[in-house]
């Protein structure tokens, strides 16, 4: 790197590493079972804007160790490096970061959510009124 990089550069070029999906493509993916949908927004925006049902709830800080299929702390979810991971953020900024950082571990299938959990919401598509 030559220097320093704004944030809209970084986003652009960790996006340009993987194809991100739409909000219909992810829920085709959850409902199919070939996707793990998981929400990393913080608990107040949870409790404010709902929850996307049957999304693995894992706060940001805590989503590379439970992820990592070789780690102490993984979630039953994390079985190996194939699974299908889309994150979803509030609106899709840093889920892009999170997608990234969860490739760097091997979880090459890793994506994100355009627009985040607001873009599924706008879309109509099923939020429950708190966590589950």
């Amino acid at each position: 790197m030559s220097g320093p990089t704004g944030i809209d550069a970084l986003l652009e070029r960790v996006r340009a590493g993987y194809r991100r999906i739409a909000p219909d493509e992810a829920y085709d993916a959850a409902e199919a079972g070939t996707a793990l949908l998981v929400d990393i927004r913080y608990a107040a925006l949870r409790e404010q804007d709902g929850v996307i049902p049957g999304a693995l709830v894992i706060e940001r800080n805590e989503l590379e160790w439970r992820l990592d299929p070789l780690g102490s702390h993984r979630v039953p979810e994390a079985t190996d490096h194939d699974v299908r991971v889309v994150v979803v953020c509030d609106e899709g900024y840093a889920s892009s970061l999170a997608a990234e950082s969860l490739h760097r571990l091997g979880l090459h299938r890793a994506t994100d959510l355009i627009g985040g959990f607001q873009a599924w919401r706008t879309a109509g598509l099923p939020v429950a009124a708190r966590d589950q």
